[in-house]
C-alpha cells in the first residue's frame, strides 16, 4: 500500500497476511524488514535490510532502529521507491510510519491517529509502540 506522508514523501508499506494491500507498482529500491521471514524469501532480491524486532515488542537495538527509520525516510525523500513491512503490516510497520510521520512534520502525539487514519484503523498495536514513537520524536534530528 502506498503511504503519502504529510509532506508529501511516499512510501510503500505491508505485510504478509494481506491486512493491507501488498500490491507494488514495481520492485523497491530499498527495503526496511522489521520481520526475520523477510530475510529468507527468495523472492526479495532487491536491497533490504531486517531489524530484530519481535512481533508485539520492540526493536532489539532500539537506536540502530532510529538510524534505519531515518534513513528510509531520506531515501524516500530522494525519490526512491522504499518499502517498510513486518509480518501482519499493523504494528510494526504502522510504528515505524509513525515515526516517519514525525520526520515529515506530524507531533508525536498526533502520529498514532495519523497512522489509523491514512494507514490502517489497527496501526499501532501496543502501548510500547506508542512510547517508542515519542522515544523517536525525543532523540532529536538525525
Amino acid at each position: 500500500m502506498r503511504v503519502r506522508l504529510p509532506d508529501g514523501t511516499e512510501v510503500m508499506a505491508q505485510g504478509r497476511l494481506d491486512l493491507v494491500s501488498s500490491e507494488r507498482p514495481r520492485q523497491p529500491d530499498f527495503a526496511l524488514y522489521l520481520d526475520s521471514r523477510w530475510g529468507d524469501d527468495p523472492s526479495v532480491t532487491w536491497p533490504h535490510r531486517l531489524v530484530d524486532w519481535p512481533d508485539f515488542g520492540l526493536p532489539i537495538d532500539e537506536q540502530a532502529a532510529f538510524g534505519d527509520f531515518s534513513d528510509l525516510y531520506c531515501r524516500a525523500r530522494a525519490g526512491e521507491l522504499v518499502e517498510v513491512a513486518c509480518y501482519g503490516g499493523v504494528g510494526r510497520t504502522g510504528t515505524v510510519l509513525g515515526c516517519l510521520a514525525v520526520l515529515a512534520g506530524i507531533p508525536a502525539s498526533q502520529s498514532v491517529a495519523w497512522v489509523r487514519r491514512h494507514y490502517h484503523p489497527s496501526a499501532v498495536e501496543t502501548p510500547e509502540q506508542v512510547g517508542l514513537i515519542e522515544r523517536f520524536a525525543e532523540s532529536g534530528p538525525r
